[in-house]
């Protein structure tokens, strides 16, 4: 149930609150302060988060808030904000010179830049953030870090992030018989 009272700005700041409490404060507390008593966060591709306060918190302590890379940069692309849900479309980017285990879990830095275009879907309850799901290509990560051979496989890499930046670039690449 939402707020009638609460508009599309409402939603964003309360929002926005959040990603600072994650991103730039490093506020656990700040940043559970913004989510309804029962909220959970899945990171699709790997299926990392947490369901429910006590879960999520830990979840936040232990492989999230304060947990990326120091050079690590949110570039937001678009955002769009219905009744009870936003959507951002980011573009993320570092060096992977720490242990990211909510992104890449089990892999030891690499030292590799990293770009990922990705989707963050957030519902709302009552003027609080209730669901956080995101979701991005973890082939195009593993491509990146040299994990994973794109040689034969339709998949690509940082040519996603950059492509999503500037619309322009190169398509089709990987089309048998490329449209020109």
């Amino acid at each position: 149930m939402t707020d009638p009272d609460l508009d599309a700005a409402d939603l964003a700041a309360v929002f926005d609150a959040h990603l600072h409490a994650e991103f730039v404060t490093h506020d656990v507390d700040a940043a559970m302060a913004t989510m309804t008593a029962a909220p959970y966060l899945t990171n699709l591709p790997v299926l990392t988060g947490g369901y429910g306060v006590d879960e999520l918190r830990a979840f936040y302590r232990d492989h999230f808030v304060g947990k990326w890379p120091d050079d690590i940069t949110v570039e937001r692309i678009s955002r769009t904000v219905a009744d009870h849900r936003l959507v951002d479309e980011t573009l993320v980017r570092f060096t992977h010179t720490v242990e990211v285990d909510n992104l890449l879990p089990g892999v030891a830095p690499t030292g590799k830049i990293v770009e990922i275009a990705m989707a963050v879907v957030i519902d709302f309850e009552d003027g609080k953030v209730a669901a956080e799901r995101i979701y991005w290509d973890q082939a195009s990560v593993l491509v990146q870090l040299g994990l994973l051979d794109p040689t034969g496989l339709p998949v690509t890499g940082a040519e996603q992030a950059q492509t999503v930046r500037d619309p322009t670039r190169p398509h089709n690449h990987l089309l048998r018989d490329p449209v020109e």
